[in-house]
């Protein structure tokens, strides 16, 4: 991948919804809600705080995720689909 993020901001790949349900229903594409989970692809390299120091960004490439349901803006890199955000747009690691 060739795009990298700015300040404390990451790139996530949406994780596939699930086409079952726990009771063996089989969900129609039309039908799937957005995922909420994703993997971190690239990381920014953190923001500048207001006074002058750097913050590390605590995510890395790799990392499981949870995101809010609207959190994001959809992008197309090389004919993927993925999510560019900021680090606090996140909820939870898994």
């Amino acid at each position: 991948m060739n795009v990298k993020p700015l300040a404390d901001r990451i790139i996530i790949r949406p994780l596939e919804a699930e086409e079952k349900t726990a009771g063996g229903i089989i969900i129609p594409d039309a039908a799937k809600e957005k995922p909420m989970k994703g993997e971190v692809v690239a990381v920014g390299p953190g923001k500048i705080s207001d006074s002058g120091s750097k913050v590390e960004m605590t995510l890395k490439p790799g990392d499981k995720v949870l995101y809010g349901k609207y959190s994001g803006t959809e992008i197309a890199i090389e004919g993927s689909e993925y999510l560019i955000m900021r680090e606090s747009d996140v909820l939870a690691i898994f």
